[in-house]
């Protein structure tokens, strides 16, 4: 009579489970930003929700919607600055406003800086298409 023994099938099984389990996470690369569709319409956003605007202008200097500054800051400090408003208002939007002309690379930079300060989805503003 011969049987098959099934445990060390299980046991590959389990091993291999758990090597997916932790390497999944790990080969998620990108950054996650929730972006506008081309068709869609203005964002409706309520006067006493809180909203922390983000602007890099075409010589890519930084500015923050906070205060009355019109300073540029340097990228650091809007990493600092955006994880003390962000812990301090958890629900808080946050968007960018870059300069058509800037490099790709410099507006992905700031939503890397602004996700790591703690901000779950950042937005991109934009303006609407001329007809």
């Amino acid at each position: 009579m011969s049987e098959i023994n099934v445990v060390p099938y299980i046991d590959v099984m389990l091993v291999l489970l758990v090597i997916f389990m932790v390497t999944a996470p790990l080969m998620t690369q990108g950054i996650k930003v929730d972006l506008p569709e081309a068709a869609s319409g203005p964002l409706k956003i309520d006067e006493n929700e809180p909203l922390l605007v983000v602007s890099v202008n075409a010589e890519g200097d930084y500015y923050m919607n906070v205060g009355e500054d019109d300073e540029a800051v340097e990228l650091s400090l809007i990493a600092d600055r955006a994880g003390k408003i962000i812990s301090a208002n958890p629900g808080i939007k946050v968007m960018v406003e870059g300069d058509r002309t800037l490099a790709y690379g410099v507006v992905v930079n700031l939503i890397n800086v602004l996700q790591v300060a703690g901000a779950n989805s950042v937005g991109l503003i934009t303006e609407p298409p001329k007809q």
